[in-house]
């Protein structure tokens, strides 16, 4: 019978990633404007350091925080709401509204790829000279470190994404010594009620690995094809994780 011992929040990983400062890296340089990026496949020009930024990604607005740049974000989308404090706002970050971010008067807009006409999004904000990010989903750790490093050059926090990608570091350094002594334990990462889950190809499925997980949605049929499978009552049953997430 499917009888899971454990069901864990995703924030509990948020909470390994996005652990206190235990490093403190050497001075980074002061960021200087005006700034060329190239970030999610775009390039972005930032003419002065952005103070009234609008973040439309919950994962960016975690590190906008943790980086720092606290009193540099006017707004965020109305799914960031963590870490507590954050200004939320009525703006979806799946399907934005043009004109809600205008009417916010923003210095500088952080979009999702993902979210619905992007693209466009992003062209009609560009053409009224509001500089736009386009961010991409990491699909590593590594990409994850790059993120942090790009925004808090652009918010000119390059100081606390060092201090965070050290922090990162350093903390998953010692999750995984302590993993590889446990034994390993079956997990299933639910996305969403009609049993989708994730599997190893995928950023958060590789944390598992990592972390010596056994993930049930690996050996699932049509794990290979998206990385995104969905899983029968049946194969769940069968399965028996110990861990959801």
């Amino acid at each position: 019978m499917f009888k899971a011992r454990f069901r864990v929040l995703p924030i509990a990983i948020v909470a390994i990633v996005f652990a206190s400062v235990l490093a403190s890296p050497a001075q980074a340089a002061a960021t200087k404007y005006p700034l060329t990026v190239k970030f999610g496949g775009y390039t972005t020009k930032i003419a002065k350091k952005p103070t009234k930024i609008i973040s439309l990604s919950p994962s960016a607005t975690e590190i906008f925080f943790a980086i720092g740049a606290k009193s540099q974000i006017l707004a965020v989308d109305n799914l960031s709401n963590y870490p507590a404090g954050t200004p939320t706002s009525e703006i979806s970050a799946f399907e934005p509204n043009v004109e809600a971010i205008l009417a916010k008067k923003p210095d500088l807009v952080l979009l999702s790829i993902d979210s619905t006409k992007a693209p466009q999004i992003r062209n009609a904000l560009v053409k009224l000279g509001i500089p736009v990010l386009m961010e991409k989903a990491p699909a590593t750790l590594n990409d994850v470190y790059a993120e942090n490093t790009l925004l808090g050059r652009v918010t000119d926090r390059s100081d606390g994404a060092a201090k965070l990608n050290a922090s990162m570091a350093k903390s998953i350094k010692v999750v995984l010594a302590k993993a590889k002594k446990s034994s390993k334990i079956r997990i299933f990462h639910e996305l969403d009620d009609t049993y989708y889950s994730v599997t190893s190809n995928t950023f958060i499925g590789r944390v598992y690995k990592d972390f010596g997980a056994v993930n049930i949605a690996d050996a699932a049929s049509g794990a290979d094809s998206s990385g995104y499978p969905q899983l029968s009552a049946e194969y769940l049953l069968k399965s028996d994780p110990q861990v959801i997430f």
